[in-house]
């Protein structure tokens, strides 16, 4: 019955996570683009798949020091694909405001 539904095994993906994080995002965003713009979404996206990364994949170097690089650098990797995705199939002809 819950097989279709996300489950911690998905999120651990990289499809997962860009999942996860343009739904997130998606459902949210509409309270901060409204007061601070298209810039504090790109950066509130970002923030929301490093916690989704640090939270369901965690640790993966041998120091601190790595773990938060690769979880920083996944995170970057993430937020580029889950708002690409996000904005060429919603509009692929927008044009953003400076």
């Amino acid at each position: 019955m819950f097989e279709d539904f996300i489950s911690v095994e998905m999120l651990a993906t990289f499809a997962g996570l860009v999942a996860a994080t343009n739904i997130i995002v998606q459902f949210s965003k509409k309270p901060i683009k409204n007061k601070w713009g298209d810039a504090a979404v790109r950066i509130y996206s970002f923030i929301i798949s490093f916690i989704l990364i640090a939270v369901f994949i965690g640790p993966q170097g041998e120091s601190v020091g790595q773990s938060l690089l690769l979880i920083l650098i996944n995170s970057i990797i993430v937020t580029l694909s889950a708002l690409g995705s996000y904005e060429s199939i919603a509009d692929p002809k927008a044009e953003k405001k400076k």
